[in-house]
């Protein structure tokens, strides 16, 4: 019984205190500084830019060259799940920012440490954040597909050429120029392996073996070549020094 007493007490004396806690917590916006509105954008804006940081990983950096050709080269070799997609996508990613990372520091220098230290507003900080991505991207775009996408665009009336592309156009563009490229270092990869495969079809077919399917045998010759050959190695370092400047 007197513990049940003490239970109700300590109850009614907490909603007795109640009002006087809701009056003492605060919710502190930064609404001195600047409109509640505005931060509250502020904030929206961050957590947008948060949430789009894959996107803006894969579409302002070489990660789809790197992935569509270490995706090509697992298909030529002839095995489905090895190595597994997400140690494909960690290499590529690895690889991208082995490759970016000089790109990353100047737009740290230029960009983001100044804006962190107030001494430039937020959309020059942006601005200049952006600069290394797009000299690198301009570096990289095929002008074909650039042309294409110029003259695609809905804005393409009021474009100068002599300007540098719009970000709407030069970004889609990149990446179709990495992807195009990714291709053609896959189709120069895949050769090899279709050598192979080709060699033990006319073997097979030769020795009368109709019913042992090509593929079977050749896999193994596939990775005996390509281990012996450091592969993996000799692969990376080729994707790497097509950046090179």
């Amino acid at each position: 019984m007197p513990m049940r007493t003490l239970t109700l007490a300590l109850g009614l004396a907490l909603l007795a205190a109640e009002p006087a806690l809701g009056q003492a917590i605060t919710l502190d916006l930064g609404a001195e500084g600047g409109s509640l509105t505005a931060r509250v954008a502020q904030l929206f804006i961050l957590i947008t830019l948060l949430s789009l940081a894959p996107g803006l990983a894969i579409m302002l950096t070489c990660f789809p060259f790197m992935v569509t050709a270490l995706s090509i080269l697992r298909q030529a070799i002839g095995v489905q799940q090895a190595p597994p997609n997400m140690m494909i996508v960690s290499l590529a990613l690895f690889l991208t920012y082995f490759v970016i990372e000089p790109v990353f520091q100047e737009a740290w220098r230029e960009g983001v440490q100044p804006l962190i230290d107030g001494t430039i507003e937020e959309e020059e900080g942006v601005a200049r954040a952006f600069e290394p991505f797009r000299v690198f991207m301009e570096g990289r775009v095929s002008p074909r597909t650039l042309s294409v996408m110029l003259e695609a665009s809905p804005m393409r009336d009021s474009l100068d050429p002599a300007d540098r592309p719009p970000v709407a156009v030069l970004i889609p563009a990149f990446l179709l120029s990495e992807i195009q490229r990714g291709f053609e270092v896959g189709f120069l990869i895949f050769l090899p392996f279709l050598v192979i495969d080709l060699v033990i079809a006319s073997v097979l077919m030769s020795m009368g073996m109709m019913m042992v399917p090509p593929a079977v045998v050749a896999l193994p010759f596939k990775l005996a070549f390509f281990v012996v050959a450091d592969g993996w190695t000799l692969l990376a370092g080729a994707l790497v020094r097509g950046y090179a400047p």
